[in-house]
């Protein structure tokens, strides 16, 4: 595809997406909440529509589709892994919507410190977040970068891809705070669920004459891809590694359990979820198809992250529907990237200067936050020129550091009995332990990081708890308010 056509499509989607954003902040209040939350007043359509895109992101289209090229149906019951997690959000949704209400939370990180009455478990938990969504952060990064380069032919480089990216994700998320990245991630969302479909009919009728003839060519040809393990890469360790981490998404990742905070009443949650669970159903099959159509008519990739951008290079996609999946794609993983830094942000703000130094005005703060805005955004940068392994690995691989998070989180909600100290060690330990292995490339009996730095993080999470003073007052009147309001709503 002609390298310039791209640059015209990216620069309009730029332009287009900053007018939203410049729109968005007009009568934006000057406080943190207002900045960082958009002052808990987001509709629920709205609201579902940044949670599913800052969910889905280059993972998906990218990475997922890659796990499909190279693993077969295996890939669509990992994603389904993720889905059905979405009991969780069921679960824990209204809880962290009344606490952060009660208590004006603006991060997981800050309810975490208060439940537990430790500022050092604030800048911990702030501090875990930062160290394992950096990497995820340069997932999306690398994803655009990968697009770029293979719908191009390598015309343009990689390291084009990535400075738009960042510059695109910085500039969205500085102007306006969370109620420009929502409204962004909404035009983003329906973007990219509108050109994914579209696509998918296109590559399946041009390519296959029709769904029938696509699945016929893989039973005869392919018929491992229609099988789990497959042709060997989802064996059951592999799988259960996979997603583990992925099913606990929505409560470890503090992107998105943020993102439970915002909607302006709990109607507008349950809207929320049910609207991000259609749109996740229809985005995870569109994934799948992409990657069963490259494998038949790309079979020789090196590389399973190549298969949506030599897919879109191909002659059967016409270069308007190429561009509009491109900028689907780009739209997919822009949303993750200021999203996560915007949130990163808001936590070195609140979990980590404010507990530091307590009387700083919220003023200062606020502008704290802004500047590590765009030192996060030049850090992710960094990283991603890197261009670490696949991309779907790399996401999965942030999702099992930040799984150490969960016992906590679980416990702050449920156990009175739970404490700073086995919050504080459960993470450093567990999060030591998903690093190391992740990194040496130490799997024990087999078993992929995720499960154990899980399975550490939650044994230490009740052996330290029980051996250590739990804060009996806060945890009383914190579980017994979130109870009692929840039935006074009706919320169960």
């Amino acid at each position: 595809m002609n390298s310039l056509h791209i640059y015209l499509a990216i620069a309009l989607y730029f332009v287009l997406g900053t007018a939203v954003a410049l729109y968005a902040r007009r009568g934006m209040g000057p406080g943190i909440a207002d900045f960082f939350l958009a002052n808990r007043a987001i509709g629920g359509v709205v609201a579902a529509l940044t949670y599913s895109a800052t969910t889905y992101s280059a993972f998906m289209m990218v990475g997922l589709a890659g796990f499909a090229y190279i693993g077969g149906v295996g890939a669509w019951g990992f994603e389904l892994i993720y889905l059905s997690g979405l009991v969780l959000v069921a679960f824990f949704g209204p809880r962290f919507w009344l606490a952060g209400k009660q208590y004006n939370y603006i991060t997981p990180a800050e309810l975490l410190g208060d439940r537990y009455q430790s500022k050092t478990l604030n800048i911990v938990a702030a501090l875990a977040s930062i160290v394992f969504l950096i990497p995820y952060s340069a997932v999306q990064l690398i994803g655009i970068g990968t697009l770029l380069e293979g719908m191009s032919r390598g015309s343009i480089p990689f390291l084009a891809g990535l400075v738009i990216a960042t510059v695109i994700a910085t500039t969205w998320a500085y102007t306006g705070g969370f109620k420009a990245v929502a409204w962004t991630d909404s035009v983003q969302a329906l973007l990219m669920i509108t050109v994914a479909t579209l696509s998918v009919f296109f590559i399946v009728y041009r390519g296959f004459g029709g769904f029938g003839g696509m699945i016929s060519i893989l039973e005869t040809d392919y018929p491992q891809w229609l099988t789990v393990p497959g042709p060997g890469f989802f064996n059951f360790q592999t799988f259960i590694g996979l997603s583990l981490p992925w099913f606990f998404f929505s409560l470890s990742n503090p992107q998105v359990s943020q993102r439970l905070f915002i909607p302006r009443s709990l109607t507008h949650m349950r809207t929320m979820v049910m609207g991000f669970m259609c749109f996740g159903f229809i985005y995870t099959l569109i994934s799948i198809l992409w990657g069963f159509s490259a494998r038949i008519l790309i079979p020789d990739l090196p590389q399973g992250d190549m298969a949506t951008p030599s897919l879109l290079a191909l002659h059967i996609v016409p270069n308007g529907i190429a561009l509009l999946v491109m900028l689907g794609i780009t739209a997919a993983a822009i949303s993750t990237v200021n999203s996560i830094i915007l949130t990163l942000s808001s936590m070195v703000s609140q979990d980590i200067i404010k507990r530091i130094s307590p009387d700083i005005e919220e003023s200062k703060l606020l502008a704290a936050g802004k500047i590590f805005i765009i030192l996060f955004s030049l850090v992710a940068f960094l990283f991603a020129t890197l261009r670490l392994g696949l991309i779907a690995v790399l996401s999965v691989a942030s999702s099992a550091g930040l799984l150490v998070t969960v016992p906590a989180i679980v416990g702050a909600f449920f156990w009175r009995r739970g404490t700073a100290q086995a919050a504080i060690i459960s993470i450093l330990v567990g999060g030591t332990i998903a690093f190391w292995f992740q990194f040496g490339n130490i799997m024990p009996l087999g078993w992929w990081p995720g499960i154990w730095s899980g399975i550490v993080s939650t044994a230490l999470f009740i052996f330290v708890s029980l051996v250590t003073k739990p804060p009996a007052a806060k945890a009383d009147e914190f579980i017994s308010y979130v109870n009692s309001a929840l039935k006074e709503k009706n919320a169960i």
